[in-house]
């Protein structure tokens, strides 16, 4: 579009503004110089129509109103000196209660068991109630590794649950990981990398074992994750699951969306969307996704930064844009995951990012910030940028977001205590819940 602008350089102001629409884009140059829409479609028209096929949604809208919130950070669990049990990927979810009172909460969680990203079993904490106190952690048989024969472990990891309220179940979604007896993760058959769910039923209190989600056949699908992700529950009840797969670990990763349905106890897959592709290092990974206001919007994992991108029916996607704030620059999240909440007024995103006095922090994993998102650019608003969880040096970039009631979301992160000096930092292995509380009830 650069070469477009160059050819209309026919004045000094027009020279201004064209070199401005470049750099920094057009909603900033209107408020820059104080034209109105109608202002500068009669004053610049021949620029306007270049610049209306690219982006006649961004020059005209209005940036979201703020929504506000407040913060309430609060301590489930911390490392203690005799156990110095690392715990990790927190993540939680609310079940309602049917007599119309505070929700029971679930948190899923893991032990790091000092080798990079080699987890135990996938253990559970349980909240009757926001006022009762918190039970567990507690390995259920169920959701425990297994050892085959050969000495290969079978385990789950980077697992997100959720609530699944025409069945009133709760479904746990991550993936199957196989470790060699040093906690080396294998690729040793085919699709040893593959999604798996659990099911919890309330009532009861049972677990189900994990069971694979059976994907097609095709070798697209022979490495298919769901891990890390935030998956949507739909009014009629199937599920839209974000996916990166490849044919192998080795290949840059893609990302699909895969719809399920789900009877309570079998997920079953149905379709699968567009799928993304970004031939930049290991690709696209990690994505999660959140419906607002109609469309679905879906942030994705890179080694180098973030991308997002948007949808009308949740299959379909847009090809992904880097994540950037509002006013151009970079957003400065990279190698790490994103993740959303969303209110009925306002989109948020949740990240870390470098350029925050964190150059000591592994990937620049902390703190953790959230901002709110123009859904029409695609941009986060940087006046709306808040740390929601400091940093104390330890790394912080395997979290958590979930909704908790109209008036409450949650942002889940055990601190990572892998560096030297995070204890004398201030780190103390704490397993954190950010309760966002939303001024206005959704």
């Amino acid at each position: 579009m650069g070469n477009e602008f160059r050819r209309l350089e026919t004045g000094a102001t027009q020279t201004h503004l064209t070199l401005e629409m470049t750099r920094r884009g057009p909603l900033r140059i209107l408020r820059r110089h104080r034209l109105s829409n109608h202002s500068f479609a009669m004053k610049f028209p021949c620029l306007l129509s270049v610049l209306l096929p690219f982006t006649a949604v961004s020059l005209f809208a209005a940036d979201p109103a703020v929504v506000e919130y407040t913060v309430k950070l609060e301590t489930v669990i911390k490392q203690t000196e005799t156990d110095k049990v690392q715990w990790f990927h927190p993540r939680a979810a609310a079940i309602p209660n049917p007599a119309g009172g505070e929700p029971a909460m679930v948190m899923t969680i893991q032990k790091h068991l000092d080798i990079s990203d080699y987890f135990s079993g996938l253990h559970v904490l349980t909240q009757k109630s926001r006022s009762a106190p918190w039970t567990g952690p507690t390995l259920p048989p169920e959701l425990d590794w297994y050892t085959l024969p050969n000495g290969v472990t079978v385990s789950v990891a980077d697992v997100t649950p959720g609530w699944h309220a025409p069945t009133g179940k709760l479904i746990a979604i991550g993936c199957q990981v196989r470790y060699s007896p040093k906690g080396v993760q294998l690729e040793d058959v085919k699709r040893a990398h593959q999604t798996v769910y659990a099911v919890h039923d309330p009532k009861t209190g049972s677990w189900s074992k994990w069971q694979v989600l059976e994907l097609p056949a095709e070798e697209n699908f022979d490495f298919a994750r769901n891990a890390c992700a935030q998956w949507v529950v739909q009014p009629d009840g199937t599920l839209l699951v974000p996916l990166y797969i490849a044919r192998n670990a080795k290949e840059p990763f893609n990302v699909t969306i895969a719809e399920c349905r789900f009877d309570g106890t079998k997920l079953t897959f149905t379709r699968h969307g567009s799928v993304l592709r970004l031939n930049v290092v290991r690709g696209l990974n990690e994505p999660s996704l959140i419906p607002f206001q109609g469309r679905y919007f879906l942030t994705l994992r890179n080694d180098l930064k973030g991308y997002v991108s948007v949808s009308r029916d949740g299959l379909q996607f847009a090809e992904p844009k880097p994540w950037t704030f509002d006013d151009g620059e970079d957003l400065g999240s990279y190698n790490t995951q994103q993740h959303w909440l969303a209110h009925p007024d306002g989109l948020f995103l949740i990240y870390t990012r470098r350029g925050a006095n964190n150059d000591h922090i592994v990937r620049h994993r902390a703190p953790l910030f959230m901002a709110q998102v123009n859904p029409d650019t695609l941009q986060v608003m940087r006046r709306t940028e808040k740390v929601i969880i400091p940093e104390r040096g330890a790394e912080m970039g395997n979290f958590g977001a979930n909704p908790v009631s109209p008036t409450e979301s949650w942002i889940t992160v055990t601190e990572g205590m892998f560096m030297k000096d995070s204890k004398t930092r201030g780190a103390e292995g704490a397993t954190l819940v950010a309760r966002i509380l939303w001024a206005k009830a959704k």
